[in-house]
């Protein structure tokens, strides 16, 4: 098995591509060993010295590092855990952590029709770009004109996450929505 790595906008976050399939739909984030005990992966993970969050994409797995360590260090032993999990055949979560997946649903039909819109152009703009670059964002609310995104992966604490927000998607949003005055970003 060869892993590939990429570095991401976030210099304390690096982006692993096992060469498969990680997470069959949606997104997961874990910011602790004990937020991650529903997933043998990132329990693992968290056991290396320094990680500090593990985030799951479609074919990719984003590790986020202290500020204190170096991706020289702590590179080899990331690569090793990831490795030694798909060989092992172990399953990527346990069953109860199946609620804690972000799905990518593009919104319901009680939606409003800007609500859906905002929905749609994030999935299908913004979503895709955000994964290449190790990480994830969320549609949390429109409200008063403002839309509420919360920056998950390698997005989370990244410096350029809000130049990402204010230039690039508060700008598209306006573009196509007139109604959307701002975009903020929430925490998870």
């Amino acid at each position: 098995m060869f892993i590939q790595t990429e570095e991401t906008p976030n210099p304390r976050t690096l982006k692993f591509l096992p060469g498969q399939e990680v997470m069959p739909s949606g997104t997961i984030t874990f910011l602790s060993k004990e937020d991650a005990a529903q997933s043998p992966l990132a329990q693992a993970l968290f056991s290396i010295n320094h990680v500090e969050g593990v985030f799951f994409g479609s074919d990719f797995v984003t590790v986020t590092r202290a500020a204190d360590a170096e991706w020289n260090v702590l590179k080899a032993p990331i690569l090793t855990t990831i490795m030694e999990h798909y060989v092992s055949g172990q399953p990527l979560m346990k069953q109860a952590a199946e609620e804690r997946v972000v799905s990518r649903s593009t919104g319901s039909a009680e939606d409003s029709d800007i609500v859906a819109t905002i929905r749609e152009l994030i999935d299908t703009r913004v979503r895709p770009a955000v994964a290449e670059d190790g990480g994830d964002i969320i549609f949390h609310s429109f409200e008063d004109g403002i839309v509420n995104l919360e920056m998950r992966g390698a997005c989370s604490g990244c410096p350029s996450s809000t130049a990402t927000l204010k230039s690039g998607i508060e700008n598209m949003l306006k573009h196509y929505i007139p109604e959307v005055v701002a975009v903020e970003a929430v925490g998870g």
